[in-house]
């Protein structure tokens, strides 16, 4: 064995692995609220519906005002992380988390409701950013990727619950518009679950340390000297300690927006362009549409409300079982072959279904109406792509913002390519509604379709991989 493999197995041998595991899954738990918020309008549609006497227009708002909650969310969190920590900024989300899922229940207006939303969508966005960025500066490079993607795991694990819930509690007051406990719809109560995990997420918070790379940014060395000796051992943390404050020595200053501008060329640093392409395509392909609209899209296309919302809960399972196979990979093959496999395997289904549905057909009632084999199709096409999905982009993208900045920029990086993420979402959910009555299921899929052929020339040009690398290595 040679000296610098002999070091580096010392070096592995006196990390705390349990408690940066431990600290890695209490930040996931925003992602699980994250994913659970996303998640629960899906089975709520329909009370919307009925409790607002909402236009198409108006459902299209109602089910993605959180999303321009997230946008803001995403791009405040950056800079506030910058200023306050990474750890506060994740507290001030489970609180936002709390009152949201409580209002989104009770509200008894549009308004109100689009209130709590938005609420919850600070609290998203900011998690969205945050708890890989805090993953990502307390894990080893050894194994980054695979914490980084328990993230994705949490995200759909929280969709994959209100998805049970929803279907559940629907399923015991016989609809979701129908009366459950205490006289109050089954809707309502699919908000009102959230709570819960919220409460965890705000307790389990208060237990983990600041970020160590922050705590340097703010020249709190011996604060970061304590975290580091905590994460990695005495001697270890002297030599991260070291690199840390080397990687910000050049330009040590307090980050702000401007540093995302080459002082040279006074233009943007490509960094931040691939980052916002990242963030961007993992929207235009419509996963959202999936997740936001799964209930009424099987609906639209002949299965009933209960069977829609058992469909959900099957690719939410998928979605965790894509996302396992990802924490297997994702250190070992890199992120780059990740991305462009999974945007080819969703241009391929995506295809299909949109093959699927330009076959469909209206019944007296103007409601689509598939042929076994076509309905067959396009339920096989949708897992396929929600498993490529969760098996790429996914988590990889969430990983890739996480790391790919450098430490100066890295809540900048996120503020920008986070607040793009979410408006990218934003768009593309507002606008299904809107493009199903105009253009229909197979004419949005189309666009979808496109969008991910696109991203695989993307992928293979513009990002690069950072696979092994140190965050103090990542270059703007």
């Amino acid at each position: 064995m040679n000296s610098a493999t002999l070091e580096g197995s010392r070096s592995a041998s006196a990390e705390n692995t349990r408690f940066i595991v431990l600290v890695s899954c209490v930040a996931t738990i925003g992602g699980f609220l994250f994913g659970f918020d996303s998640g629960v309008i899906n089975g709520t549609v329909d009370g919307l519906q009925q409790a607002f006497q909402s236009t198409k227009a108006g459902l299209g708002f109602e089910v993605a005002s959180m999303l321009l909650g997230c946008a803001i969310g995403a791009f405040f969190a950056g800079r506030l992380a910058d200023r306050w920590g990474r750890r506060s900024v994740l507290i001030i989300s489970a609180v936002l988390f709390l009152i949201s899922a409580l209002g989104s229940g009770a509200a008894t207006s549009s308004a109100m409701f689009v209130a709590a939303r938005v609420i919850g969508g600070f609290a998203v966005g900011a998690a969205s950013v945050m708890s890989p960025a805090y993953i990502a500066e307390v894990a080893s490079a050894r194994y980054r990727g695979r914490l980084a993607t328990v993230q994705q795991i949490a995200i759909i694990g929280g969709l994959f619950c209100a998805f049970l819930s929803n279907f559940l509690l629907a399923k015991t007051a016989g609809a979701s518009t129908q009366p459950l406990w205490l006289g109050h719809e089954a809707w309502r109560w699919m908000f009102w679950m959230m709570a819960f995990p919220s409460a965890l997420f705000l307790v389990l918070l208060l237990t983990i340390p600041e970020s160590p790379r922050y705590l340097v940014v703010k020249k709190r060395k011996d604060d970061a000297l304590a975290v580091l000796t905590r994460l990695y051992g005495a001697d270890e943390a002297q030599t991260k300690l070291a690199e840390i404050d080397a990687s910000l020595s050049v330009d040590h200053h307090r980050p702000q927006l401007s540093d995302l501008i080459n002082k040279t060329t006074g233009k943007i640093r490509p960094i931040v362009w691939i980052g916002i392409g990242l963030a961007t395509f993992q929207q235009l392909v419509g996963i959202n549409v999936v997740f936001y609209y799964g209930a009424v899209l099987w609906q639209a296309v002949g299965f009933s409300e209960s069977d829609a919302l058992l469909i959900n809960v099957l690719s939410g399972a998928l979605s965790i079982g894509a996302c396992l196979v990802t924490v297997l990979l994702i250190d070992r093959i890199g992120r780059k072959p990740l991305l462009w496999i999974g945007s080819v395997g969703m241009a391929v289904s995506l295809a299909a279904m949109t093959v699927a549905f330009a076959s469909a057909s209206l019944d007296a009632n103007g409601k689509l109406m598939l042929s076994d084999s076509m309905g067959t199709l396009a339920l096989i096409a949708a897992n396929v792509y929600v498993i490529f999905f969760n098996a790429s982009w996914g988590p990889v993208m969430w990983v890739m913002l996480g790391e790919m900045f450098p430490n100066q920029i890295r809540g900048s990086g996120l503020a920008v390519a986070g607040a793009a993420q979410w408006t990218s979402n934003f768009a593309i959910t507002v606008t299904f509604p809107i493009l199903l009555a105009g253009i229909g299921l197979a004419g949005a899929y189309g666009i979808y379709t496109v969008a991910a052929i696109v991203s695989v020339f993307f992928v293979l040009k513009y990002v690069y991989e950072t696979k092994g690398k140190e965050l103090e290595q990542m270059e703007g």
